[in-house]
C-alpha cells in the first residue's frame, strides 16, 4: 500500500519550543521539536490484602479548555542538556513528580500512537513495579496535578462518573479498560 503524498517531502511551517506544525503533499500535522519524546506510565499500586489500585493524574489541560483524568506521562529529553534521556529515566522522574509515587524498577511495554492521523509523536508505554509512597506529588510548580488511587475493579465506573460530570479523559486509559491489556489476572 502506498499513499501519494509519502515521499513528498516534509516542510515545517512553524516550530515552537515544544512542537512543530508541519506539511507533506496534502497533509498538515504536528510533531515535539528537537526530537522530544514522551513517557506514560501505568502505575498499580497493590494493599496488603491484594487490593490493586490505578494511580492517575488529573490536570487542566489548556488546548482542551478543561480538566483532563490521565496516566502519569512526560517529556523524555526536554531539558536543556538532556537529549539523551533514557524512557526509563524520564518515567521513573516523572511518576515521582506528579504522583508522589517512587518505582523500583520500569518495564518498557513499547511505542504507541494517541492520534497518527495529526500528530506524529508516539509515545513510549511503560509499567511501573515496586511502588512506594515519597510524597504527596502534584507536579512541578505551576502544574496543579491532582493524584487519584482508584482500585483497578471500580476504574470503569470511576471514568464513566469522570465524564459525565463533563471532564476529559486521556485515549490512554481505556488501555486500562481492555481486558487482559496488562496480561495478568
Amino acid at each position: 500500500m502506498s499513499d501519494p503524498d509519502a515521499n513528498a517531502p516534509e516542510i515545517t511551517q512553524w516550530e515552537g519550543k515544544f512542537i512543530t506544525a508541519k506539511t507533506r503533499g496534502r497533509w498538515e500535522y504536528v510533531g515535539r521539536a528537537r526530537g522530544i519524546r514522551a513517557a506514560a506510565i501505568i502505575a498499580i499500586d497493590t494493599d496488603p490484602d491484594g487490593t490493586r489500585h490505578v494511580i492517575l493524574v488529573e490536570q487542566y489541560r489548556v488546548p482542551l479548555g478543561q480538566v483532563s483524568l490521565e496516566i502519569p506521562a512526560g517529556l523524555i529529553g526536554d531539558d536543556d542538556g538532556g537529549e539523551g534521556e533514557r524512557a526509563e529515566d524520564a518515567a521513573m522522574r516523572e511518576l515521582e513528580e506528579e504522583t508522589g509515587y517512587r518505582a523500583q524498577k520500569m518495564e518498557n511495554l513499547g511505542e504507541f500512537y494517541s492520534s497518527p492521523g495529526m500528530v506524529s509523536e508516539s509515545f513510549t508505554l511503560m509499567r511501573a513495579h515496586g511502588l512506594t509512597k515519597v510524597s504527596e506529588g502534584g507536579g512541578l510548580e505551576g502544574e496543579n496535578i491532582t493524584v487519584h488511587r482508584v482500585p483497578l475493579e471500580k476504574l470503569a465506573s470511576f471514568v464513566a462518573d469522570w465524564r459525565a460530570k463533563g471532564h476529559a479523559v486521556d485515549v490512554r486509559i481505556a488501555m486500562l479498560l481492555a481486558a487482559d491489556f496488562l496480561g495478568e489476572d
